[in-house]
Parts: C-alpha cells; sequence; structure tokens
C-alpha cells in the first residue's frame, strides 16, 4: 500500500517542483531585464580656468659677507698704554671708537718743536718782508740799471716764504702722528682679533687687529638661467627679503646692489649681490644677520600678463587634459613658460574658460566619456542657472 502510495506521489512532487523553478527562473530573468544599464564612465572633477597676470618671485641662497675687512695697523710707533674694554675678538665698536693708544709725549714734543720752527720761520719773513720794503722805497730814486732783484731782496724773500711753508708742512705731519697715537674705529665694526696687549712696543705699519664692517653686508646670489630671463629692470635698487631659516625664522629687508657681470663657471649662474644696512642691529632693533648665516633671499621679478597657472600633477609630457561640451576627454599641447613652486605658468595652448580635468583616469584616451563626481556640478551648468536668474 506505502509502496504504491509513493509511486503516486513521487512524480506529483517533482512536477511540482519543475514548476516552481521554472517559475524562479522567470522571476529572475524578469527582474535582470527590469534593471537600469550600469553607467561606467569613469568618474572625475574639473576646474574651469582664467588668466591672470602673476608676478614671478625669484629665490636663491647665499652666504651674509662684510662689506670690507680690515687689517688694521699702527701708523706711529711706541708703547700701548691703554685699550678699548670691546676692542677683543667679537666685540662691537661703533665708528670713531678709540680703539687703543700710543704713548705721545714724543709726539707731543714733535708737535711743539714744529710750532717754535713755524714761529721762527714767520719772524724771519717778516724781517725780510720789511727789508723788501725798504729797498724798494730806496730803489724808487736810483737807476733802473742799479735795480736788481738781488738789492729788492727777492730771493732772500721767497726763501723765508720757503722756509714759513716748511715749517708749516712739519708742523702739520707732527700734528698728524700725534692724532694717530689714538687709533679709531673706521667704521662700525666687528673685531676678528687683536694682536697686541698693554705695554707692548709697536712698530710703524705693524699689523694689530682685523676689523668687519658691520655697516653693511653682502651677499652674492647666484641665479639659474631659468630665472635669469625674469629679472627685473632695471635690477639695482630693487628691494629684496632676506630670510634666516631655522627653529625661529626671521627676516628683514635689503637692495639689489648689482650684477657682477659673470657666469660662474662650474655652474654656469649668474651672480647677484644683495645689501644689508645695519646687519648686527647696532643702530635699530631689527634681528640680527651675523656673518657667515647661510640666507634664503627673494625678490619680485616681472609680471608675466594672462597666464594660467596650474597644479604640476595635472600636466604630464606638456599635456593636459580637457573635458568638452560633450563630456569627453581631449588632451592638448601647452608652452610651460615656467615652474613656480608646484605649479605651472601655462602662456600658451589653453583658453579662457577650458574645463581642465583635476582627477586624471588611470588611463585617459582621447574622447573617453567621463561623468562628473557626485555632486558637483558643471561650472558651465551652474554660470548659465545663474544668468537665468
Amino acid at each position: 500500500m506505502n509502496k504504491l502510495w509513493i509511486k503516486i506521489a513521487l512524480p506529483i512532487v517533482v512536477l511540482a517542483l519543475g514548476v516552481a523553478g521554472m517559475s524562479l527562473i522567470n522571476a529572475t530573468a524578469q527582474q535582470k531585464e527590469d534593471k537600469e544599464e550600469v553607467d561606467t564612465r569613469p568618474t572625475v572633477s574639473i576646474d574651469e580656468i582664467s588668466a591672470e597676470d602673476y608676478q614671478v618671485m625669484i629665490t636663491s641662497f647665499g652666504e651674509v659677507r662684510p662689506l670690507e675687512m680690515t687689517q688694521l695697523s699702527a701708523q706711529v710707533s711706541g708703547e700701548v698704554v691703554d685699550w678699548h674694554e670691546d676692542f677683543v675678538a667679537g666685540g662691537v665698536v661703533p665708528r670713531g671708537t678709540t680703539l687703543f693708544s700710543i704713548d705721545k709725549q714724543r709726539y707731543e714734543a714733535n708737535m711743539l718743536q714744529a710750532e717754535a720752527e713755524l714761529n721762527q720761520a714767520q719772524s724771519q719773513l717778516i724781517e725780510e718782508q720789511a727789508r723788501a720794503r725798504v729797498a724798494a722805497q730806496e730803489a724808487k730814486s736810483m737807476a733802473d740799471s742799479q735795480v736788481t732783484d738781488l738789492y729788492l731782496r727777492k730771493p732772500q724773500l721767497m726763501s723765508a716764504q720757503a722756509a714759513v711753508k716748511s715749517a708749516e708742512a712739519k708742523l702739520k705731519l707732527a700734528k698728524r702722528d700725534l692724532a694717530y697715537c689714538q687709533v679709531k674705529a673706521p667704521y662700525d665694526a666687528l673685531v676678528i682679533n687683536r694682536n697686541i696687549g698693554l705695554g707692548q712696543y709697536v712698530s710703524q705699519g705693524t699689523q694689530v687687529a682685523e676689523l668687519y664692517n658691520i655697516e653693511t653686508a653682502e651677499v652674492t646670489l647666484p641665479i639659474a638661467g631659468f630665472d635669469s630671463a625674469f629679472l627685473p629692470t632695471p635690477l639695482a635698487g630693487t628691494e629684496v627679503t632676506v630670510t634666516s631659516r631655522g627653529i625661529n625664522s626671521y627676516s628683514r629687508q635689503g637692495t639689489i646692489d648689482r650684477d657682477l657681470g659673470i657666469v660662474e663657471k662650474s655652474t654656469r649662474m649668474s651672480q647677484l649681490v644683495a645689501r644689508i644696512q645695519d646687519p648686527y642691529s647696532l643702530h635699530s632693533q631689527g634681528p640680527v644677520f651675523k656673518f657667515g648665516s647661510y640666507v634664503e633671499v627673494s625678490l619680485a621679478g616681472q609680471t608675466l600678463e594672462q597666464v594660467y597657472r596650474l597644479p604640476q600633477d595635472l600636466v604630464t609630457n606638456r599635456t593636459v587634459w580637457l573635458v568638452d561640451k560633450d563630456m569627453q576627454l581631449q588632451p592638448v599641447k601647452v608652452d610651460v613658460l615656467r615652474e613656480e613652486g608646484k605649479y605651472f605658468l601655462i602662456n600658451d595652448g589653453l583658453s579662457e574658460g577650458d574645463r581642465v580635468l583635476t582627477t586624471v583616469p588611470e588611463y585617459p584616451q582621447k574622447g573617453m566619456k567621463v561623468k562628473l563626481a557626485k555632486g558637483e556640478d558643471d561650472p558651465k551648468l551652474v554660470a548659465q542657472r545663474a544668468e537665468a536668474e
């Protein structure tokens, strides 16, 4: 009985499962037909560009050096009797400061002697002038043939005048030597070294110290060829910003003084010289730029008119990808005028309002259709909606 029931039920169950399977297949197929087609276009972002006037900034680096360095020497001989407390290595002394003094007694005596010789010569000149006047008065009553220069005492008068001039010259030299007993700083100076001590005898011409001028410092700047074309004109007097980089960076202003007029052989770079006034801030409150410091110098170059500034990663082999009105990719060749930081300055190849691809697909191709990222509107459509409103 059971076997009979199984034989009857089994075909019915198989038939029911087949009908159910066919229904499921038909339903799935219908669902696939109802689904929308998948959009396989790459998603991108774009930026509508516009031209602008851009001022080039040129940056270089150099070492701060003194405008002049002086090997200070004694101009008279004698014993050192005192020296200034700042006349030591590392000392800063203002212009005109007496650095050290030489015993001046001998030079004071020389000056007194020169004054005495001058007084004697002047008195002799007065006597000769008086004798010459008497001779000229007597000559009026004499025949012209009897009146000679010797009779009129002209040679004696000229000799007396020469003696006065010689005595004046000696007095002038004596005063000068006496003044040289006090050796003064020729400018605001940084003392690099000192080679004398108290009680030491120095001879004329002996080198006693080395000084650096701190009234003005110079920085020699190498300028690469691709920067030289964008230097401002005229160059002299152009303001620059001098910056010392470090844990605490600081800056101050300077000016371009001159072009050295040469191209350095090993680097093929031009050489400019910038100047900083009062680098040790002796007369100001600015930051100190010590000699030997390595600094960054930047200056404003020429202003480029109507150029496009694009990030460097958007330019490959001088090619920029654009999105046309049909949302298709189009490559264009551009002329890169200059590299400025992370950007390229482009003066040819692009047009006002071009839509530049800012997220480039992995394998872009000409004519490839793309779509904008979600939430990003086409700039042209945005502008059209704004005009309509």
